[in-house]
C-alpha cells in the first residue's frame, strides 16, 4: 500500500507539471503551429500557383515555338521555291541564247555555203571559158599557122 501511496503522491505532484506541459502544447499550437500552417500552406499554394504559370508559360512558349518553327519552314519553302524559279528562268534564258546562237551560226553557214557556191560556180564559168581560150591557144602553138584553128574545130 505504501507503493500505492508514493505513486499517489507522485501523481499528485506531476498534476502541475502535466497542466504546465498542456497549457504549454496548447500555447504551441495557438501561437507558433497554426500560423506556421497557415505560412506553409499560404507557400504551398503560392508554389502550385507558380508552377501552373510555368507550366502555362512552357506551353505558351511551345505553341509560339511550334508557329515559329511552321512560319520559319515557310519561308525555307518560298525561298528554296523562288531559287527554283530564278534557276528555271536563267536556264530558259541560256537555253534562248543558245538557240538564238545555233540558229545565227546555221544562218552563217548557209550564208558561207550560199557564198562558196556562188563562187565554185563563178569559178566554173571562168574555168569553162578559159578553156575555150586557152585550147584555141594551144592549138595554134602547136600547129603551124596556116592550118588555122577554125579547121580543127570542125
Amino acid at each position: 500500500m505504501e507503493i500505492l501511496n508514493q505513486l499517489g503522491s507522485l501523481i499528485l505532484g506531476a498534476v502541475p507539471t502535466m497542466i504546465l506541459f498542456i497549457l504549454l502544447v496548447v500555447a504551441y499550437s495557438f501561437l507558433v503551429r497554426r500560423p506556421l500552417d497557415r505560412t506553409l500552406a499560404e507557400r504551398r499554394h503560392r508554389t502550385t500557383g507558380a508552377i501552373e504559370q510555368a507550366r502555362g508559360a512552357i506551353t505558351a512558349a511551345e505553341a509560339e515555338t511550334a508557329v515559329y518553327e511552321d512560319k520559319l519552314r515557310t519561308a525555307r519553302q518560298e525561298i528554296l521555291a523562288d531559287r527554283e524559279r530564278r534557276v528555271r528562268e536563267r536556264q530558259d534564258e541560256r537555253d534562248r541564247a543558245l538557240a538564238a546562237a545555233r540558229q545565227q551560226a546555221h544562218e552563217r553557214v548557209n550564208a558561207a555555203r550560199a557564198e562558196i557556191e556562188a563562187s565554185a560556180e563563178a569559178a566554173r564559168r571562168q574555168i569553162e571559158g578559159s578553156v575555150v581560150e586557152l585550147g584555141d591557144r594551144i592549138i595554134r602553138s602547136l600547129l603551124p599557122s596556116s592550118a588555122g584553128v577554125s579547121e580543127v574545130r570542125q
